[in-house]
């Protein structure tokens, strides 16, 4: 009897999922530029998470079976993210009810909620596109002992074994790890999938688990924000100047 048959059957898959502001949010911050300002700021699930992380769980799904569960750190108005996770076709989630400080504290969480079940694959985006840190997979792997593989562009089962493949500046490098293990997504991994009527009706009765956060510790926080520099005007030159043209990118520009 083929074991990898049987394992590839059973498969459980967690996915982590973070809020971020749409990448059409204007950006603004209170209290003395300490916080980021969320009035009237639409969020969306992470890009790396949805479209990388979370596809390429469900088409596992779909081809091998098991079961996909998306965790997520944030109050309660994360909920219309974690219902368009399930509208892809997740079974069920997981909210750990807090207000994430840190990334030591979200993966700190998350892996305590892991440690109670037993997923095979652990899947996180290669980063978030608000704060671009790229540390929680890595955090996750290590605090619950596992392989970890970064920044993986393709992701395939054989058995107890995956064939993963990562692109780093025009190098492709091709790994096996064995099960469980740590997996952050980034692009290549899948392609970005849009909820369908049945999938956004099904969402609403599949379940949410509500949890209280084991770790509140914050290793890092934020002393202040500030905006980038507006950008300056753009400067015409003349078609018949070539010469001003060269001496701005010499000189002022510095590309030449």
């Amino acid at each position: 009897m083929r074991t990898d048959f049987l394992f590839t059957k059973n498969m459980k898959i967690l996915v982590a999922i973070s809020n971020v502001p749409d990448t059409t949010t204007k950006i603004a911050f209170s209290d003395n530029d300490t916080k980021f300002n969320t009035s009237g700021v639409q969020f969306i699930i992470n890009p790396y998470d949805e479209w990388y992380a979370l596809v390429r769980a469900l088409e596992l799904k779909e081809t091998l079976g098991g079961t996909v569960t998306v965790i997520n750190a944030g109050k309660a108005d994360s909920e219309q993210i974690i219902r368009k996770a399930l509208a892809l076709g997740a079974d069920d989630a997981v909210r750990i009810d807090l207000d994430p400080a840190d990334a030591y504290q979200v993966a700190a969480n998350i892996a305590a909620y892991a440690k109670t079940e037993q997923f095979d694959i652990i899947l996180t985006g290669k980063e978030t596109i608000d704060y671009n840190g790229g540390v929680v997979g890595g955090m996750l792997a290590e605090m619950l002992d596992l392989p970890y593989v970064s920044m993986s562009s393709k992701l395939d089962v054989d058995g107890t074994t995956l064939k993963i493949e990562r692109e780093m500046e025009g190098v492709k490098e091709t790994v096996q790890v064995k099960t469980p293990c740590v997996i952050s997504a980034q692009k290549g991994m899948a392609e970005a999938r849009i909820p369908n009527m049945r999938g956004i009706l099904a969402s609403k009765t599949k379940p949410v688990k509500v949890i209280n956060p084991d770790v509140t510790v914050v290793k890092a926080g934020v002393k202040v924000f500030a905006l980038p520099a507006e950008k300056t005007g753009c400067k015409m030159i003349s078609p018949d100047d070539a010469a001003q043209l060269v001496g701005m990118l010499h000189n002022d520009a510095k590309v030449i």
